[in-house]
């Protein structure tokens, strides 16, 4: 089967955890024999961001973390979409894709039923409006990363279809690494978010580590000069970006990481819990999470990972999994047999697949029902 995917990068992860996803999801099809093809912006914003403070070196060193995979860069107003689409069987458009070719694909399928067209939204971008910015009319469905996404598409009419789709851990990249000694205390992997979660990080991370003399790093972009001082003062190494290929290292030094979701998630898209807890588990590090609401049931809150209901109690399950080995253990045990048995990129692949299989049998039935 021919799949062509449609995202603001695979090359860069350059705050752009989706590309996280894109990475284990085409791996996966490829390992399954598929033919994957993925295009992405030649101005990509995440990679001219990634370029910008690295230069080149870090788009060579993906390539050879991910030798099975590349992408066609393109310019929005030369791209032939005969040539790209051309037997295809299976077309996925992320939503941080340009308005314009969110609808040129959507027009091209209009007049070519020869493939199955998906909708990928992954984001709180949508959550707080009323009408899309563009014209899903003529895909086939919807996958969305949540199932408070999936309800509002399908109550607002934004698509007839709609499924549930969520991310998940790529286990080829993150798995526990024991050989790598447990040097660090504390670990948090993440960037500064606008001020989306700046409270809840000085709560949950910066003070709790502070008041306990921890050993810690933090890793992400988009820091201001404030935050930096913030982490500074605490005791806390800023250490900037990291590939993400090489978080299972970084994972697998520290006793411990953290999961402090931004606050639109939280509140207007409760139970969608961003891949970076995920990403933990399957390392097999213990987490603890500032509050989210685990709405669909997708782990078990106190068994695959610990919840603070503030900095106080944070604090306390700091000092706890860091001071009882065997609850560690336990803890990150759990974790990492629920991402394995529930949560990996060949589970999403399955679920995409059966999606495929549903859109083409009711389009050869309304075929045949002609």
């Amino acid at each position: 089967m021919r799949i062509v995917l449609f995202y603001q990068s695979l090359i860069s992860d350059w705050n752009h955890g989706n590309a996280h996803f894109l990475r284990g999801v085409a791996s996966e099809l490829l390992a399954r024999g598929h033919k994957v093809d993925v295009y992405e912006p030649r101005n990509s914003w995440s990679v001219q961001n990634l370029v910008t403070e690295n230069g080149w070196s870090p788009v060579i060193e993906f390539e050879q973390a991910y030798p099975q995979l590349d992408s066609t860069r393109y310019d929005l107003h030369h791209l032939d979409l005969a040539q790209a689409l051309t037997d295809a069987d299976l077309v996925v458009v992320h939503e941080w894709n340009e308005p314009e070719l969110i609808e040129r694909v959507g027009e091209y399928r209009r007049t070519h039923n020869d493939f199955v067209l998906l909708f990928h939204d992954t984001h709180h971008r949508l959550a707080g409006h009323d009408t899309l910015p563009f014209s899903l009319q003529h895909y086939d469905g919807v996958l969305a990363y949540g199932q408070v996404l999936t309800d509002k598409y399908l109550r607002h009419g934004w698509a007839e279809r709609a499924w549930t789709w969520h991310e998940a851990a790529d286990v080829r990249v993150f798995h526990p690494l024991p050989n790598i000694a447990r040097t660090m205390d504390l670990v948090w992997i993440g960037n500064w978010g606008d001020d989306e979660r700046t409270a809840e990080l000085h709560e949950f991370l910066i003070q709790p580590v502070k008041d306990l003399k921890l050993r810690a790093e933090v890793y992400g972009v988009r820091y201001p000069d404030d935050a930096i001082a913030a982490l500074a003062e605490a005791g806390i190494r800023y250490r900037g970006w990291l590939p993400n290929y090489r978080v299972p290292e970084v994972f697998a030094a520290s006793r411990l990481t953290l999961h402090i979701p931004r606050r639109p998630y939280v509140r207007e898209l409760p139970g969608i819990p961003t891949i970076r807890p995920f990403e933990a588990l399957a390392c097999g590090i213990p987490l603890l999470c500032s509050p989210w609401n685990d709405t669909e049931h997708l782990f078990t809150p106190g068994r695959d990972f610990l919840v603070a209901q503030d900095g106080d109690e944070m604090t306390e399950l700091i000092h706890k999994v860091s001071s009882e080995p065997s609850f560690a253990e336990n803890l990150a045990a759990h974790g990492l047999e629920t991402i394995t048995q529930r949560h990996t990129c060949a589970h999403r692949v399955d679920g995409l697949l059966a999606i495929y299989e549903q859109v083409g049998s009711e389009s050869k039935r309304m075929v045949a029902a002609l």
